[in-house]
C-alpha cells in the first residue's frame, strides 16, 4: 500500500525525474562497462558537484538551513547519473540523449509510457475521491 500511496502523491516535477531515471537504467543496461574508472569517476565528480549543489542551496546570510534527506540525495544522485550516463554512451552514436537504435528509443518510450500511464491510474481513483 505505501507504493500506491507514494504513486498517488507524486508531484509532477517527480514524475519527470522517474522518468528521467527509468531513461538512464535502461541506457545503463543497454551500454553496461564494469570498467572501474567509470564508476569511480562518477561517484568522483557525484561527490563534488553535489556537495557544491547543496552550497549553493544554502542562504548567502550564512544561515544553515536543514535540507530533506532525500533532497540531499538527489542533489548527488544526479551528477552520478549524468556523468555515468556520459561515460556510457560515449561513441555509442547517441544524439543528444537518445540512442541511435530504434529499438532502444521505442522501448525507452514504451516504459516511460508505462510509468505514466499507472502513475495517472493510481492517481485517478484518488483525485475521483475528492482527496487531497
Amino acid at each position: 500500500m505505501t507504493l500506491i500511496r507514494y504513486l498517488q502523491n507524486l508531484s509532477t516535477g517527480r514524475t519527470i525525474l522517474w522518468c528521467y531515471f527509468i531513461w538512464w537504467a535502461l541506457s545503463v543496461i543497454n551500454h553496461f562497462d564494469a570498467t572501474p574508472r567509470i564508476w569511480l569517476t562518477s561517484v568522483g565528480l557525484s561527490g563534488i558537484i553535489g556537495a557544491a549543489l547543496i552550497i549553493s542551496t544554502q542562504p548567502s546570510n550564512g544561515a544553515r538551513v536543514k535540507m530533506d534527506p532525500w533532497v540531499m540525495f538527489r542533489l548527488f544522485l544526479m551528477p552520478f547519473c549524468v556523468s555515468s550516463f556520459a561515460a556510457l554512451v560515449k561513441d555509442a552514436g547517441y544524439v543528444l540523449v537518445f540512442p541511435p537504435s530504434v529499438r532502444e528509443n521505442a522501448v525507452g518510450a514504451g516504459l516511460i509510457a508505462l510509468f505514466l500511464l499507472l502513475v495517472w491510474l493510481v492517481k485517478r481513483p484518488h483525485a475521483a475521491n475528492g482527496m487531497p
